[in-house]
């Protein structure tokens, strides 16, 4: 046993599984990806609940697995429609990540999501986590699957004064947690670490009256579950400065831009936009001067309709939102299109750019 747990010989392991797993059967939520245990539909839901509440997810779980019911539906998909299906999201790179590991199932392992860690973390977006998480909820295996809820439980069940920013910490949790999993119910076990750390243990104010593993709990019996988990600050957000613009042609369609196929939001649609280094003097005359210089478009802004800010984990974007004209002599290629209003439901566009449409639209009624 590692010194790091050193205080698992404080806790009776039995009746620590026993009381967690009773209160989860008891109290789960009623979430889609529970309804069966099907590998894919797991997976499927653990890759969305990455950076996105399970609020926001159900909808897009449901959506999703209505559009690509199997893995086969996944593997043969156009990459615009699953874009599509993840458009709001965020982190694109997880669906992207996602269908090409689905097919590497289909094309090395016959359609079938593999059941052994080494296989399964081959695959191309699987990690520890989700690896232990397909294993342990759809396999019975008893593999840990340790994320920022499971670890903020565990240092508070064993206080563990380990930095849980610091990615060497996540060997010590999951060392804890391979030590306390339950071997007859590793399913239920690690769904209801997560729950406990989703509901109950929660980051600031943890309910431990209402937790079902409060007497088992070492940060609860010393009174410092409120300093537990240990957690260093991220570096600090940069601020983006840019000037977007919904502009027209004269028949009124819209011109649409796809961003490059790798960075940042890789390959969904946006509309034209600069960033401003420095503050624009006389704006409007420069701005165009700045569409023109900086991505060849030669616009008549007309006015602008309102502001939008978007925050992303090491960036803000603050977006100046415009209105206008572009000039006839506009060229259609793979990167810029011109299409209509309700031909752009067709296109996946990250948030930002979809709250400015609303407000174009919005503007339109006035």
């Amino acid at each position: 046993m590692s010194n790091e747990v050193k205080n698992l010989e404080k806790i009776n392991i039995e009746n620590f599984q026993n009381d967690l797993i009773t209160w989860f059967k008891r109290e789960q939520r009623d979430l889609p990806w529970r309804k069966d245990q099907d590998p894919y539909k797991v997976w499927v839901s653990e890759i969305m609940l990455q950076q996105t509440r399970v609020d926001t997810v159900i909808p897009y779980f449901n959506r999703f697995i209505e559009w690509f019911p199997t893995i086969d539906d996944l593997a043969d998909a156009d990459e615009e429609k699953i874009l599509k299906a993840w458009e709001g999201l965020g982190y694109y790179s997880r669906v992207r990540n996602l269908q090409t590991a689905v097919r590497e199932v289909r094309e090395n392992y016959n359609g079938v999501v593999p059941d052994t860690p080494e296989e399964i973390s081959k695959l191309k977006g699987v990690g520890p986590y989700t690896a232990g998480a397909i294993l342990s909820i759809a396999y019975g295996m008893p593999e840990p699957a340790v994320d920022g809820n499971v670890m903020r439980v565990i240092s508070r069940v064993l206080s563990i004064w380990k930095d849980i920013a610091r990615p060497a910490s996540r060997k010590v949790f999951e060392q804890a947690v391979r030590e306390l999993i339950s071997h007859e119910d590793p399913s239920a076990f690690n769904q209801a670490l997560m729950e406990l750390g989703a509901l109950v243990c929660t980051p600031t104010s943890p309910a431990c009256l209402l937790c079902p593993v409060c007497e088992h709990c070492q940060a609860f019996e010393e009174g410092i579950q409120n300093e537990l988990p240990v957690k260093t600050k991220k570096t600090k957000t940069r601020n983006v400065q840019l000037s977007a613009a919904i502009l027209v042609d004269e028949s009124g369609r819209i011109v649409i831009h796809k961003r490059p196929s790798t960075g940042l939001l890789a390959n969904l649609w946006e509309f034209p936009n600069v960033e401003i280094e420095h503050p624009i003097e006389g704006e409007r005359g420069h701005l165009e001067e700045l569409f023109n210089t900086s991505i060849g478009i030669d616009p008549d802004l007309e006015k602008i309709i309102g502001q939008v800010e978007h925050v992303f984990s090491h960036l803000i974007w603050n977006i100046k939102v415009y209105i206008g004209k572009i000039n006839s002599e506009f060229e259609e290629n793979d990167q810029w299109k011109l299409v209509t209003i309700d031909e752009i439901e067709q296109y996946a566009f990250p948030v930002p750019y979809q709250k400015m449409f609303k407000m174009y639209l919005e503007s339109l009624e006035k």
